[in-house]
């Protein structure tokens, strides 16, 4: 009693309510209340002083970390966020559209732009629906959803809302009502790990929150209240309805749209196209590759959370068709043993990836197909003849021409030591005898390849390679050992890339342009800390050589040998240079091929390595479809490519057959050559021999030439005799190829007559 007396007086003192406290019962009722209010007042004083301490500080609502990075491809179309639990793609107000900014405030606080960041009514009612559902539940504005989103945590208890309160003042403060709108619907959950309304529009519609309707405004602006049971994509893929059509109510009754437009919009929600749970994320195998960049370069913290914005040279619309493609052909040839594949396509002035197909199906849940695995990139594996086109340029460089002739024979190449001799075939196990190295490359016959191969010497085949971009076959005496002759026939391991790269060079006219595929990365405060600085690149073949490369592979007459006129190596109306690859154990299949525009790579076979049926030897019928389907598209409104004679190069009339020059009553054609290695008489092939008249089966002898008891008559002898270090005696294999042909011209008299 005494306490009550004592705190009666310092009430009367104090705060002058002495006319209040009379000695009734009334005054004991009066003297209770004022004690409860100013006793709250003062522990409410209290809190929020204890509260207030180590709270984080407003400005931290102006996020700049936790951010989605985002890849897009060069034309500025999102592939794919990279993100690590929330995926948040901040964007500015002006970026956001009318219709998503009202619905927000409509259904979340209609007096946003009123309040000073408190609604006392909403917190009354709040605190009521709390009482009646005996649970805490708030009336929460933006502002203090911001603060709870980007400040505190979800829980709900009296000192959240406290700090949330006085977080929320500072907020409003600090901040302009603008600013505010702009940070919460940057920061608001709309589902699974979409934070920000630019991520929603992308996850929900695949496309950028700027170019939302008003349907599609109204949906998402209904999401954080509940986000996982509004998401379409949840257990209830209709809850969404319900909810928007509130949110269409709210906008119509606060002069946001009119009756009709509600009416309209409502009519069109059971029919909304949302886009599918993996529809953003485009190119898997190549963002794949851009992320493993990205962590490289910046750390796997930034790259997961430091909101980059990374720009690619990715073509997005020439990536999808090629996916498409790679997918379609493949299904058509499974019954081949054939299932999987992968492209490239690489702009060869500049090395920048265009396209990249890792496989026929990224997505892929069959753990036996492994169609994550990015074949493009990651596969070494051997060429085939996609390899001979160094090899021949290798020769070029060291003397060889077009019109240089090869034996195409039955060839033994000394094994050394215990090894067996190395006995190439070609793929379809016929000889063709004298053939010029135009027709051997443009047909892919094998033997004059490896003969070609040992004349010109491996390691500098390697070099060639090796500096063209194919990392694999550097020149070391470890590949020497390992791969030998058989490296023109595909023996060494390699990926499509690499080797898509080097065909580049081809189309460059020798420059090596190594592989790029970010062209700009900037950080969330948008300040840029990579862009890539085009070079000149690097000179690593003659001009003149690649010119001989690219007409040969261009040649469509040069390979109907073998190919055909009308196979998918030829584009009608295009002129471009092509060239196939199948391993001898029918493991893998190629087409790599380019234009001036263009290097595009092609690869079929299966990931397991296993066999595939052999209707694809000639290569054709597997990688070549899907070959001539990209590059169709990739010629798509290009000019036709003109492949200018360079100044080192001159053309020459030579023998069809036998590659010298012109012989009289002997077909000819036209030839391009290096200077210096035309052609300066006719093919030694040719040779007149005089014979003895009264046996044309003997040689005159020198008596009988001085008596003039001789005739003459031209025979082919052949013999491979380069002078080059260490030539192969092929002599035999020559010889036993002759044998066998029935014209006489192949058979010169092997000794003289009786009067020698």
């Amino acid at each position: 009693m005494s306490n009550m007396i004592y705190t009666r007086r310092i009430l009367k003192r104090f705060f002058g309510l002495s006319r209040y406290f009379g000695s009734g019962i009334t005054s004991k009722i009066i003297f209770l209340a004022v004690f409860a209010v100013i006793a709250g007042f003062i522990i409410t004083l209290i809190l929020f002083v204890v509260y207030s301490r180590n709270l984080p500080s407003p400005d931290k609502v102006s996020r700049i970390d936790n951010l989605s990075t985002v890849v897009y491809d060069r034309n500025g179309k999102v592939l794919y966020d990279i993100y690590q639990d929330q995926n948040r793609i901040p964007v500015s107000l002006v970026e956001i559209p009318p219709n998503l900014k009202n619905a927000t405030i409509a259904i979340e606080d209609k007096d946003f732009y009123k309040h000073q960041g408190i609604d006392l009514k909403g917190m009354l009612r709040g605190l009521l629906n709390t009482i009646t559902l005996q649970g805490l539940q708030g009336g929460s504005t933006l502002s203090q959803q911001l603060v709870k989103n980007a400040l505190l945590t979800s829980e709900r208890n009296i000192p959240r809302k406290i700090k949330e309160f006085i977080l929320t003042v500072n907020v409003e403060r600090k901040h302009s009502k603008d600013e505010i709108l702009q940070m919460y619907l940057n920061d608001a959950p709309y589902g699974g790990t979409a934070w920000g309304v630019e991520s929603a529009a992308e996850t929900y519609f695949g496309k950028h929150a700027k170019d939302l309707d008003l349907v599609e405004s109204a949906i998402i602006a209904g999401f954080p209240q509940r986000p996982s049971y509004y998401s379409p994509f949840g257990p209830d893929p209709k809850a969404y309805i319900g909810r928007t059509e509130d949110v269409l109510r709210r906008m119509r009754e606060d002069g946001y749209i009119t009756s009709q437009e509600e009416e309209d919009a409502r009519k069109k929600l059971p029919d909304v196209k949302f886009a599918k749970s993996e529809a953003r994320f485009r190119a898997p195998h190549f963002v794949m590759y851009i992320r493993d960049q990205l962590e490289k370069q910046f750390g796997t913290d930034m790259v997961e959370s430091g909101g980059l914005r990374v720009t690619t040279t990715l073509d997005g619309d020439l990536q999808d068709e090629a996916e498409t493609i790679v997918k379609e052909e493949i299904d058509k040839i499974k019954n081949l043993d054939v299932t999987n594949g992968a492209a490239v396509v690489i702009d060869p002035q500049s090395g920048e990836i265009l396209a990249m197909v890792g496989s026929r199906d990224y997505f892929s849940d069959d753990p036996k197909f492994q169609g994550k695995f990015n074949v493009a990139v990651q596969g070494l594996r051997q060429p085939g003849s996609a390899l001979k086109p160094i090899t021949y340029a290798t020769a070029f460089e060291k003397g060889f021409s077009p019109a240089s002739l090869v034996m195409d024979v039955e060839t033994h190449f000394p094994g050394g030591g215990d090894q067996k001799d190395y006995i190439p075939k070609n793929y379809d196990g016929k000889f063709r005898g004298p053939i010029q190295m135009r027709y051997a490359l443009a047909n892919s016959v094998n033997i004059p390849a490896v003969k070609t191969t040992a004349w010109v010497g491996v390691r500098d085949i390697l070099k060639t390679a090796n500096d063209m971009g194919i990392s694999s076959l550097a020149p070391t005496d470890e590949n020497l050992k390992r791969l030998g002759l058989s490296i023109t026939l595909g023996g060494g391991e390699v990926t499509l890339l690499d080797l898509t790269e080097a065909y580049g060079v081809f189309a460059s006219k020798g420059v090596y342009h190594p592989v790029v595929s970010i062209l700009k990365v900037t950080d969330a405060n948008k300040h840029t800390i990579y862009e890539y600085k085009p070079s000149a690149g690097k000179n690593v073949l003659d001009e003149g050589i690649t010119f001989l490369i690219s007409n040969i592979l261009s040649d469509n007459d040069a390979r109907k040998l073998v190919f055909g006129l009308n196979s998918y190596l030829y584009i009608p109306g295009k002129t471009v240079a092509v060239k196939t690859g199948t391993t001898d154990d029918n493991h893998d299949n190629w087409a790599v091929g380019y234009t001036k525009d263009a290097a595009v790579g092609v690869w079929v076979g299966n990931n397991d390595n296993k066999e595939m049926n052999s209707k694809l030897v000639s290569g054709v019928t597997g990688a070549a479809p899907i070959w001539n389907r990209i590059m169709r598209e990739v010629l798509k409104n290009k000019e036709q490519w003109d492949q200018s004679v360079p100044s080192n190069v001159v053309e020459v009339d030579i023998d069809a057959l036998m590659g010298g020059l012109p012989k009289d009553g002997e077909p000819t054609r036209k030839e391009y050559f290096i200077k210096g290695t035309e052609p300066n008489s006719i093919s030694p092939v040719y040779k007149k021999l005089k014979l003895f008249k009264g046996d044309d089966k003997k040689l005159a002898s020198v008596v009988d030439v001085a008596t003039g008891n001789y005739n003459e008559k031209e025979f082919y002898v052949f013999k491979e005799d380069f002078t080059l270090p260490n030539a192969p005696p092929w002599q035999a294999g020559i010889d036993a190829w002759v044998q066998q042909q029935g014209d006489d011209k192949y058979h010169p008299p092997g000794g003289y007559c009786s009067s020698q």
